[in-house]
């Protein structure tokens, strides 16, 4: 099965609850991620607000074609997680 993120929603400045066709669900930080020219405006969680998901691809996505794949994503820890560095 391709992975493909089905939902995504805004649950605090750079955190999204992601929910995988796969069945998988769960909160993710990407302010780690937010690096180079294209992820800057991002920052500004105004902006960040307005994710969408692409459906064809599947993929999570801004206006100014910023996006990040689903494997990316799903390998992100939940927030909360041990894993998850402090931003």
């Amino acid at each position: 099965m391709i992975l493909h993120v089905m939902v995504a929603q805004v649950t605090g400045p750079h955190r999204l609850r992601l929910k995988f066709n796969d069945g998988t669900e769960k909160v993710v930080n990407l302010l780690p991620l937010l690096k180079g020219p294209v992820f800057e405006p991002l920052k500004d969680p105004s902006y960040f607000a307005r994710v969408s998901v692409d459906p064809l691809a599947g993929t999570v996505v801004w206006p100014n074609g910023a996006d990040f794949a689903p494997e990316a994503l799903r390998e992100l820890p939940a927030v909360g997680d041990p894993g998850e560095r402090a931003a």
